[in-house]
């Protein structure tokens, strides 16, 4: 690459070569003053020196070099996966990339990774599992050098030879609700477990479709979920059982009605009872009553996947051990925390 210095007075007419970046703190501005590819006009001239910009420099790239604009460009098509959406023209040589749908953030870690071990290039993402909505910012992608050769290029599409980051859409739509508890039953204990699923599944636009309370009888639990078994709900949440009390026969009505659960529990605290398991395609989770006194446990973990239909593995559930303990901070900011991120 050859650079040809032109004081900034005697620039006009001359094409600005890369964005061209104002950042003033005390005005809590950052961001582009001018674009690649502007010409500069004499009223310009103030403005660039403003920002320190003394002289200017026309670059003339070699044939084996590639500049930071289109490198990204390049790069980003190859980078986005389904429903994922990314900026036409890159922004100081970014290029944003931001879901197309409400659903769940999944990356190919080990790729993304190796990426990033080729030293000319940036990808952050957010955390995998994430939960997002439509038009959030999920991955950024640039390179640092603003020229780099294109063998750089050619090794990382080498990495990205399938797409590194997309988001799976909520496919349940329909829930429904077992509540077990005697005591809950005939009316001796109010049930708190109904107004607070059906917020958080009203979070995630999910309908509550079915609800019913239970004693605790094997009978009982287990004909309440083959009748919901027929209805149109593609998750059924068991609540108020799963705890080592010997009168909890929750799990075991679930069994016997031919439930395969992966395991039982899970290493998440709070909510380390909270079980999954499936029945045929339907997906049933049990949640232990930890979930009614904190805001945040192993059911909001695990919920945005089971929305997804994301199916859990015995791995995946183990992988929770890392990051799985809760800080329990005075004021809870989840998800925007370290709880439950892999």
């Amino acid at each position: 690459m050859k650079k040809v210095k032109i004081p900034i007075e005697k620039a006009i007419g001359e094409t600005i070569p890369h964005d061209l970046t104002k950042i003033a703190p005390g005005e809590g501005f950052k961001g582009v003053l001018f674009k690649k590819g502007h010409v500069i006009n004499k009223e310009d001239i103030p403005l660039l020196k403003s920002i320190g910009k003394n002289y200017i420099y026309k670059l003339i790239l070699d044939e084996d070099e590639i500049h930071e604009d289109d490198f990204a460009k390049i790069l980003s098509e190859k980078i986005a996966g389904e429903n994922i959406e990314y900026d036409e023209s890159p922004s100081e040589g970014k290029i944003m990339f931001r879901a197309g749908k409400d659903g769940l953030f999944k990356l190919n870690k080990q790729r993304v990774v190796k990426l990033n071990m080729i030293a000319e290039t940036s990808f952050p993402t957010i955390h995998n599992n994430f939960p997002v909505k439509k038009g959030q910012s999920v991955a950024a992608f640039r390179i640092i050098p603003l020229i780099t050769k294109r063998k750089v290029l050619h090794k990382a599409l080498n990495v990205v030879n399938e797409p590194l980051i997309n988001v799976m859409e909520y496919k349940i739509k329909k829930a429904s609700l077992i509540i077990t508890g005697t005591e809950v039953y005939e009316g001796r204990v109010k049930d708190l477990f109904k107004p607070k699923i059906e917020r958080k599944l009203g979070d995630f636009s999910v309908e509550l479709a079915d609800s019913i309370i239970v004693k605790d009888n094997l009978g009982d639990i287990k004909e309440a979920f083959l009748e919901f078994t027929k209805s149109e709900s593609e998750l059924i949440l068991v609540s108020g059982g799963s705890s080592v009390d010997p009168d909890d026969l929750t799990k075991k009505a679930l069994k016997k009605a031919g439930v395969r659960f992966i395991r039982e529990g899970n290493p998440i605290q709070p909510a380390n009872n909270l079980t999954i398991g499936y029945f045929g395609e339907i997906t049933v989770c049990v949640v232990p009553a930890g979930a009614l006194f904190y805001k945040a446990t192993a059911f909001d973990i695990f919920l945005p996947r089971l929305l997804a239909k994301d199916r859990i593995t015995k791995r995946d559930i183990a992988e929770y051990s890392v990051g799985g303990l809760c800080h329990f901070c005075k004021v809870c900011v989840y998800p925007i925390c370290p709880f439950g991120k892999v």
